[in-house]
C-alpha cells in the first residue's frame, strides 16, 4: 500500500508565503510524475503545478512566477513553495503521484488534501 500525506497548509495573509509538502510512503520502486491540484469551494479541481521524474516542471498560468514545485527523490517527497499569495489561492490543495512497484505496475495516488486560506 502507498500513502500520500500532505502538510504545510494554513492561514496566511495576502502577500505571504507557505510551503506545502507531500510525502509518499509504502512499497515504492519509483515515483514518476507528481502534481499539485487545488479545489476552491464551488469550483472544479484544477492543476496547479507538475514535475516529472527528470525535474521538468509545468505551472498553471495563474501561479507562474509565484509558486515553485520541487521534489526530493531520496525522501519520496514533493514540495510546493507558494509566495505572493492572493485570496484567490484559497483552496484545498491535493498532491497526486504516479508510483510504480517492483513489478513495474504503475498506480495513481491522491493525498487527503490540505487547506490553504489566504485572508487578512
Amino acid at each position: 500500500q502507498v500513502q500520500l500525506v500532505e502538510s504545510g497548509g494554513g492561514l496566511v495573509q495576502p502577500g505571504g508565503s507557505l510551503r506545502l509538502s507531500c510525502a509518499a510512503s509504502g512499497i515504492i520502486f519509483s515515483i514518476n510524475n507528481m502534481e499539485w491540484y487545488r479545489q476552491a469551494p464551488g469550483k472544479q479541481r484544477e492543476l496547479v503545478a507538475a514535475i516529472t521524474s527528470s525535474d521538468s516542471t509545468n505551472y498553471a498560468d495563474s501561479v507562474k512566477g509565484r509558486f515553485t514545485i520541487s521534489r526530493d527523490n531520496a525522501k519520496n517527497t514533493m514540495y510546493l513553495q507558494m509566495s505572493s499569495l492572493k485570496p484567490e489561492d484559497t483552496a484545498v490543495y491535493y498532491c497526486y503521484a504516479e508510483i510504480s512497484n517492483w513489478y513495474g505496475d504503475e498506480y495513481h495516488y491522491w493525498g487527503q488534501g490540505t487547506q490553504v486560506t489566504v485572508s487578512s
